[in-house]
């Protein structure tokens, strides 16, 4: 019996079979189309998922991928789950490049309950039109107000976020979302307790834009 295990060697542990980006999980990698379509920081890109988040809402959590390439960039991927499923990428800005994106008192709109904010891309300076422009649609109108939820730096798929005596243990937050007329690009504004804000750039593409997909170790 010895002599037959020695001949055919240890049975191989089969890999896990990610099919979706849903089967993510940390060290995975990911690539992606190399299509035009694609924004620089993503097209032909190889991706790993350094973390997985979990956003937490009244009635629904859902993971946040966070990604990292051979660039500066982090990118954030959701999927964006309606009649038909869409990757959800994000990436993130800051007050300056907001500032220059877009007009800021009509941003400031995003926040006052009896507006509806209109947004229109301004012209860009020529850096940040490279960077940005394949992430940004020409006009975007608010479709959610103040929807509450907490972030959790960890991975609760499959399962419900610990809860302390006041509630949730996560961070909390307040989410603003606007989409442009195709409804192909969106801007998702965060804002935390002690006013930290955070702005993500969002663009829909297909499933079909993940090329490969490897597990990790």
């Amino acid at each position: 019996m010895g002599f037959l295990k020695g001949l055919f060697g240890k049975k191989e542990v089969p890999k896990r079979q990610l099919e979706s980006p849903s089967d993510l999980m940390i060290g995975d990698m990911i690539s992606l189309d190399d299509s035009f379509a694609l924004p620089p920081q993503l097209r032909g890109q190889q991706l790993r998922v350094e973390s997985v988040n979990t956003y937490e809402y009244e009635r629904s959590q859902k993971p946040e991928w966070v990604l990292k390439g051979h660039g500066k960039d982090t990118i954030f991927l959701s999927l964006d789950e309606d009649d038909e499923t869409y990757l959800a990428l994000s990436i993130k800005v800051n007050r300056g490049q907001v500032e220059q994106i877009f007009d800021l008192e009509h941003f400031g709109a995003i926040f006052e309950e009896d507006e509806q904010a209109q947004l229109t891309t301004l012209a860009l300076p020529n850096e940040l039109a490279a960077e940005f422009e394949q992430w940004l649609g020409k006009e975007y109108h608010q479709v959610n107000f103040t929807q509450f939820g907490y972030f959790h730096r960890e991975d609760y798929r499959g399962k419900k976020p610990p809860q302390d005596e006041d509630g949730a243990t996560g961070e909390a937050f307040e989410s603003y979302l606007l989409l442009d007329d195709d409804e192909r690009f969106a801007i998702d504004v965060e804002v935390y307790d002690g006013g930290e804000t955070d702005v993500m750039l969002t663009l829909y593409r297909p499933l079909s834009d993940i090329r490969d997909y490897w597990p990790g170790k």
